[in-house]
C-alpha cells in the first residue's frame, strides 16, 4: 500500500477496506486530514478542521474493529458537512457572524444516523452566509472556491461540500437544498448531490432556512457512494413532524441494476429556455449515454413550471425573513450586504402570496405528476443552463444584477424545491472553460431508488466514453 493515494478510493470502496483490514481509519483519516490543509489554502472550504478529534474518533474505530464489534456501513469513514447541523457541545456557525459561535447542546438527527454507522467528522465547511446564496460567496468567513478551477464559483449554498468532496479532503459530505443548493455546488464541481423528496430525510437539528421547502442529502463522488450515504440519513424521526413514515429501501442495491427499457423524458418546454447552446449539446450526449445503456428517449409537456421558481422564491423570502426577523430589527448590519437584502426579502411578500404559494403546491405537484411521469419514468434536465461563472463576475452586491445571475442559476432547481421532488445530479461533462456540466435526473415522490439507479448508468455509460 506505500505509495497509494488512500483519498482516491471511493467512499464505497475505503469502508470495505477498513473493515476488511487491508486499511486502518487512522490511515485514512490523516491522508484525508492532509488533502483538507492542503485544499483550505487554495479552496476555502473549511471553517473549522477538527484533526484532534477525527484521529481520536479514527483510533477508536480501529479498537472496535480489532475486538470484533459490529462495524456500521460507514466505520472508519472521514466525512465533514455544511457548518449548518448541531453537534452537542461543538462549534456551529451557519456560515455568518451574526451569532458568533453557537455550541448546541443536542446533535442533528442525521449527524447521530452517520456516527451511529462509524463515520468519522472531519470538521466543517463553509458554505453560505445563513444559506442565502447560490455562488460560494462569503464576506463574513470567505469566499468557497472551485475545486476544478479556484477562479469560479463552487455553488452554494453547499459550497463547501461540493469543493471538499470533488477535491477529495472528504469522501463524503452532507448539504442542505432549498432552492437547488446541494445540486449546485455539486453540478459546480463536478460530483454527485441528491435532493431527496421532502420529508425523506430528517431535519431536525439542521439550520432552517425555509422549513417548508427544506431538504437534507448527501454530495459524493459517485453514485453508489451517495446512495450509502442516503439510506444511512434517511428514515423517520419524531423530532420532525414533517418526516415520512416509509420504510428506507435498499439504495446501494438500485444501482447495481440495469435501465433497459426505461423511459427518459426530455421536456419541450422551461428546462432549455435560458440554457446555453453548450450546454444543449452536453445535455444530448447525456442523453445519449443513457440511450447507450438501454433507455428511451420520449419527450414531455411539463406542466405550469413557469411559475414555481417564483411560488418557491415568496415561500422561501416569506418564511426566511419571518426566522431572521428579530436579528434583522436588532443588529442588520452584522449581516453583509448581500445577505442582508436576501434575508429581508420577505418583508415585501404579502402574507395572501405567501399562503396561496403554500396552497397551490399540492394540487401542481398532483397534475405535475400525473401528466409527467405517466409519460416517463425519469425527467431528464440541465442542472445549471449556463456553464460554471467566474467569481468576479458574481460578485455584484445586493441589486437587479445579483437578482439575474441567482435566477439563471436556480432557474432548472428550484421548481423541484416547490414540488418536493427527489432529483439527482450527476456530472455530464465539460464545458469550454473546462468547468464541469451536470444533468439533474428527477422522479415521482419516493422514487429515490429509480434516480440512483439511472445516475449510476449515467456515470458508467460517460466512464466507458
Amino acid at each position: 500500500m506505500s505509495g497509494e493515494d488512500l483519498t482516491a478510493l471511493g467512499l464505497v470502496e475505503v469502508a470495505a477496506r477498513i473493515r476488511d483490514g487491508a486499511l486502518t481509519s487512522v490511515d485514512v483519516t490523516r491522508s484525508a486530514l492532509e488533502a483538507a490543509r492542503r485544499e483550505q489554502a487554495r479552496l476555502n472550504c473549511f471553517l473549522e478542521i477538527d484533526a484532534e478529534g477525527a484521529l481520536r474518533a479514527a483510533a477508536a474505530a480501529d479498537v472496535a474493529r480489532e475486538r470484533g464489534a459490529a462495524l456500521g456501513p460507514l466505520h472508519g469513514v472521514p466525512l465533514a458537512h455544511k457548518d449548518m447541523f448541531d453537534v452537542a457541545g461543538g462549534a456551529v456557525r451557519y456560515g455568518s457572524k451574526v451569532r458568533g459561535v453557537h455550541r448546541p447542546a443536542s446533535t442533528a438527527t442525521v449527524i447521530e444516523r452517520l456516527a451511529a454507522a462509524g463515520a468519522i467528522r472531519l470538521g466543517a465547511l463553509n458554505m453560505a452566509e445563513f444559506a442565502l446564496g447560490a455562488t460560494g460567496h462569503n464576506a463574513a468567513w470567505g469566499d468557497c472556491c472551485n475545486a476544478v478551477d479556484p477562479a469560479f464559483v463552487a455553488g452554494g449554498s453547499s459550497s463547501g461540500s461540493g469543493a471538499a468532496v470533488a477535491a477529495r479532503a472528504a469522501y463524503g459530505s452532507l448539504g442542505s437544498d432549498t432552492g437547488g443548493s446541494i445540486r449546485i455546488p455539486a453540478a459546480c464541481n463536478g460530483v454527485v448531490g441528491i435532493k431527496p423528496t421532502y420529508g425523506r430525510v430528517p431535519r431536525s437539528g439542521a439550520m432552517r432556512l425555509a422549513p417548508s421547502v427544506d431538504h437534507i442529502g448527501p454530495v459524493a463522488r459517485r453514485v453508489v457512494d451517495a446512495a450509502r450515504l442516503l439510506r444511512v440519513i434517511a428514515g423517520h424521526d419524531p423530532r420532525d413532524t414533517a418526516s415520512s413514515r416509509l420504510p428506507v429501501p435498499d439504495y446501494e442495491a438500485e444501482t447495481h441494476r440495469d435501465i433497459a427499457g426505461l423511459r427518459i423524458g426530455v421536456p419541450r418546454n422551461y428546462f432549455y429556455a435560458v440554457a446555453t447552446d453548450e450546454i444543449r449539446s452536453l445535455m444530448e450526449s447525456s442523453l445519449a449515454a443513457l440511450e447507450r445503456e438501454g433507455a428511451r428517449l420520449v419527450e414531455v409537456d411539463v406542466p405550469e413550471v413557469d411559475g414555481m421558481a417564483e411560488l418557491s422564491r415568496a415561500i422561501v423570502y416569506a418564511e426566511a425573513t419571518a426566522l431572521h426577523g428579530a436579528w434583522l430589527r436588532q443588529r442588520p448590519l452584522d449581516y453583509t450586504p448581500q445577505v442582508r437584502v436576501r434575508a429581508s426579502t420577505g418583508i415585501g411578500i404579502p402574507s395572501s402570496v405567501y399562503l396561496e404559494s403554500l396552497l397551490l403546491r399540492m394540487p401542481l405537484l398532483e397534475r405535475f405528476v400525473g401528466s409527467v411521469f405517466a409519460r416517463c419514468d425519469v425527467l431528464h434536465a440541465p442542472t445549471l443552463p449556463i456553464p460554471v461563472p467566474r467569481r468576479d463576475e458574481t460578485d455584484v452586491g445586493g441589486g437587479a444584477a445579483l437578482r439575474s445571475i441567482l435566477s439563471r442559476l436556480v432557474h432548472n432547481t428550484a421548481p423541484f424545491n416547490y414540488l418536493g421532488l427527489p432529483v439527482i445530479a450527476v456530472p455530464a461533462g465539460r464545458t469550454r472553460n473546462g468547468l464541469p456540466a451536470s444533468a439533474q435526473l428527477a422522479g415521482r415522490p419516493f422514487a429515490e431508488g429509480l434516480l440512483l439507479r439511472v445516475a449510476a448508468a449515467h456515470e458508467r455509460a460517460f466512464a466507458q466514453a
